[in-house]
């Protein structure tokens, strides 16, 4: 079935008249609908809700940043950088197009203000974070666009736009919503009955220690952080005991890694506050995704968590889990209040 992709373009205006010109035409000759808020200023946080909304019915975000940071809300961030934090949030795929030489380019298309400036640094300072891409003219931006757009459709596959004439019937909808879910349910029961070839007592588990290693962060300004790397050591048990509540009846992934930060974080604290730099500061405890997932693994290689089989809407590609009988058992036993 055809598909067409809407991308989130985001970048100041007068500034980029002829990049975004360039930018649109690469994105229509890949059958993208390219989609830009520059038009409606976000004046209020009723704009700001709209825009926020277009973001996360596109499927790739796209930042083009050259010389000028934007205008800028009531938090001293400019709506440009708001969208492309938001985008990040929100898990959205996002490339990001920089000019590769910010000195160079027209003063009348730069930042005067000093302020502006450094606030316009950070902000290419956190693009380059994450993918990002560098161009010198309108031209070559429009050429590295095409490329790109290519390489991130392949690596981050999204959902995209049809016809309507080439959509299912809501009949048609629910009966592969419901093989859908007939076919989780007997892929969970044939997991039940296949042998891992690992033998739970082989693996670690109750009051055994895991140790790992994480970030601490200190916030010193709107955007300036401290960070140390640190290692925490904690009981499996514990771990269970802090995720498994919010499996209980089924959790996604995104909500299982904001319950570990936190957990690391609290039990943390006192390491946290005594680093250099940190005293006085906002912090906290971030834990890298890969933890997770081998802690996602161990919990099912020691059978007590299993992917949830609960009717969700087909657009929804979130992964999510819950607790086996065993699992539950062992919550109960771990958070239960026992009489003195």
């Amino acid at each position: 079935m055809e598909k067409k992709y809407q991308v989130f373009v985001s970048s100041t205006y007068i500034d980029l008249l002829d990049e975004r010109k360039e930018v649109t035409q690469a994105l229509l000759e890949l059958d993208c609908i390219p989609i830009g808020m520059e038009l409606f200023p976000a004046s209020d946080e009723d704009q700001w809700s709209f825009i926020k909304s277009v973001i996360d019915d596109c499927d790739y975000y796209l930042l083009i940043l050259a010389g000028r940071y934007g205008s800028c809300s009531e938090s001293g961030l400019s709506y440009t950088e708001m969208e492309y934090r938001y985008a990040i949030d929100t898990g959205k795929p996002v490339i990001a197009f920089l000019h590769q030489e910010p000195e160079l380019i027209p003063a009348k298309f730069s930042e005067s203000d000093k302020e502006m400036q450094e606030k316009l640094a950070s902000f290419r300072s956190l693009a380059q974070k994450k993918l990002c891409k560098f161009w010198k003219t309108p031209t070559e931006l429009s050429a590295v666009v095409g490329r790109s757009i290519v390489q991130l459709k392949k690596r981050s596959p999204a959902i995209g736009w049809v016809k309507a004439d080439l959509v299912p019937d809501e009949g048609a909808s629910q009966e592969i919503l419901k093989l859908k879910n007939e076919i989780e349910k007997l892929k969970a029961e044939l997991s039940k009955q296949s042998n891992t070839g690992v033998d739970p007592s082989d693996l670690a588990q109750g009051e055994e220690i895991f140790s790992f290693p994480y970030t601490a962060k200190a916030k010193h300004g709107w955007n300036d952080y401290v960070e140390v790397q640190l290692r925490t050591e904690i009981s499996w048990n514990s771990l269970f005991a802090s995720l498994a509540p919010s499996m209980a009846n089924e959790s996604d992934e995104r909500n299982l890694q904001s319950k570990l930060n936190q957990t690391i974080s609290k039990l943390e604290e006192k390491v946290i506050s005594k680093q250099k730099n940190f005293s006085g500061y906002e912090s906290y405890a971030v834990v890298e995704s890969d933890i997770l997932e081998t802690i996602i693994v161990q919990f099912r290689a020691l059978g007590l968590i299993q992917k949830s089989t609960k009717n969700r809407s087909v657009k929804d590609k979130h992964t999510y889990w819950s607790l086996t009988e065993k699992g539950d058992s062992l919550l109960v036993g771990l958070r239960a209040i026992k009489k003195i």
